[in-house]
């Protein structure tokens, strides 16, 4: 029988917070993994926004 084990890397979706509090509409979002043994907290990334054209800050949702 397989074992049943929580994978350490993990799939998370990462969400612009200034684009979000703008109430512009779209979304700028990426899929990128993380490790859930070394980063156990939300994840906090800069990546670029296309829409507002600037580097901002992306957090982890869901």
């Amino acid at each position: 029988m397989a074992k049943k084990s929580k994978e350490a890397r993990v799939q998370v979706i990462l969400e612009c917070t200034e684009h979000k509090e703008s109430g512009m509409p779209g979304t700028s979002r990426y899929i990128t993994t993380k490790n859930r043994k070394n980063t156990p907290g939300r994840m906090e990334l800069k990546k670029y926004n296309p829409i507002l054209k600037k580097m901002t800050i992306h957090k982890e949702i869901k």
